[in-house]
């Protein structure tokens, strides 16, 4: 039996998964894509107009005549594996532009790599295709460089992240994220609709919808109301979710939200979860972050713990069948064993389903750099430790409760075995668990909707059987 590692970072995509190899003489582009899933978008994004222009795209250094790579910069180790990443690109291909969040310290870059060609910021399009365009002029062939409806997807084709917006208007003391990406700037409720449409209606099974703060989506709109199917569609969660969630039947379609801070509106969101018509997931991925108001204060997070445990009770009496995920810092400066102990118990008390947990980094720019009282590495190990025990236990206990479950999953892979990698509704790619089918998988293919029973169950993961039906 195989099961997720508890360090398993919970601010990672999926690897980038490139398609057809490019035509003969075609000017191809690599691209390495580090990061979250809203970094992946982005990288989409820059393929699908490098495609519209008659770029290929390879997945392999020696096949390209540049590389892109898109970085991250949220804590000081992601620095680190991007300004690796640049190293690998230059040492393979020689030919590298930079971009993405660490793109916004294009002078910390060029002081470690100064033979890159360029460097752009976080979703600054234009400037990274004018970066390629000098490095590698384009070469469109009409009849041949046709443009797939969907654009470039980086992801399986059963599963895709849709991006309803970029930047966050919160200032927590670790997060630098506001600096690199900017204020809160929603995209209209009718642009995402389409996106997602067009997504389905290609065989998207999965619409995995991301932003830096979901919950605040449509705010800096003022909740504007667009025009939608002849009728009309307002820029809020609420009503996105309820639309995304009508875009087909929730036997054929999996509508998931991540980065949910724990506003009062969204239980609002929690009967849409639990309407079996409804395609909306009953998940919800919050950053608690941390359960000591002392410590919350200290990040200057823009929700106390105070009343959460009350939500999470009033969520999960609306809908028994809720799934709620988080990641929490531990170590944060000014942190003491007690507030730490705290934590510890609310867990206990929230019996989270899917937990992540970051040390505690500086991060250059990050106010919390300044606070006093930084807790030495031994003890932010130790504790990191102690939480992951205790979020184990609590996820093996919980998967243990679902043996003989009957449940749908989403077939991920089937390996040259058989034996099928699913995910229930319960389970986002990467960052949770897997169900495994061993044996009758042979009419199955990578995303098929099926329904399983439950047979097994370890700390992360459950193994099933395919119900008749």
């Amino acid at each position: 039996m195989t099961s997720n590692p508890p360090d398993l970072r919970p601010d990672l995509a999926p690897k980038a998964q490139f398609g057809d190899s490019p035509r003969a003489g075609q000017p191809t582009l690599g691209m390495v894509s580090l990061g979250c899933p809203k970094a992946l978008v982005d990288s989409e994004r820059i393929l699908t107009r490098l495609r519209a222009e008659g770029y290929g795209i390879s997945a392999d250094y020696a096949g390209a005549d540049a590389v892109i790579v898109n970085t991250c910069g949220f804590l000081d180790s992601a620095k680190a594996e991007s300004l690796e990443a640049i190293g690998e690109a230059l040492k393979e291909n020689g030919k590298v532009i930079v971009t993405g969040c660490l793109g916004a310290e294009p002078e910390y870059i060029r002081d470690h790599h100064p033979r890159i060609l360029a460097v752009t910021g976080p979703h600054q399009y234009e400037q990274v295709l004018d970066a390629v365009h000098a490095a590698v002029p384009p070469s469109p062939d009409p009849f041949v460089d046709l443009l797939p409806a969907t654009g470039v997807s980086l992801t399986p084709r059963h599963f895709s992240y849709l991006k309803i917006s970029e930047g966050c208007n919160h200032k927590c003391k670790f997060c630098i994220i506001p600096d690199m990406r900017g204020r809160l700037a929603s995209r209209p409720a009718h642009a995402v609709l389409r996106e997602a449409e067009k997504l389905v209606d290609a065989g998207v099974r999965e619409l995995l919808v991301i932003s830096q703060d979901t919950s605040a989506y449509g705010l800096d709109r003022k909740y504007d109301v667009n025009p939608w199917k002849g009728g009309a569609i307002r820029s809020h969660i609420t009503d996105l979710s309820r639309a995304l969630g009508e875009l087909a039947p929730a036997s054929e379609l999996w509508v998931r939200l991540h980065y949910v801070y724990p506003y009062p509106h969204v239980r609002e969101l929690i009967p849409l979860m639990a309407d079996p018509d409804n395609a909306l997931l009953p998940y919800l991925d919050i950053p608690f972050q941390h359960a000591h108001p002392d410590v919350l204060k200290r990040m200057a997070r823009p929700a106390a713990a105070a009343k959460t445990l009350d939500e999470i009770r009033a969520w999960r009496d609306t809908c028994p069948e809720i799934t709620l995920r988080s990641t929490f810092i531990v170590g944060h400066p000014g942190e003491t064993e007690a507030e730490f102990q705290h934590l510890l118990d609310w867990m206990d008390e929230a019996q989270l389903d899917r937990v992540g947990c970051f040390k505690y980094e500086n991060v250059a720019g990050a106010r919390s750099n300044d606070l006093p009282d930084h807790v030495p590495e031994e003890v932010k190990q130790e504790r990191w430790e102690r939480f992951m025990e205790k979020a184990q236990a609590i996820s093996e206990a919980k998967l243990a409760a679902k043996v003989g479950q009957i449940c749908q999953v989403i077939v991920d892979d089937i390996d040259e075995d058989g034996i099928a990698t699913c995910r229930t509704k319960a389970d986002a790619p990467e960052i949770d668990g897997n169900l495994f089918i061993d044996e009758g998988t042979e009419g199955l293919t990578v995303g098929d909707l099926v329904t399983v029973e439950v047979d097994e169950a370890g700390e992360y993961d459950l193994w099933g059987a395919l119900v008749a039906g």
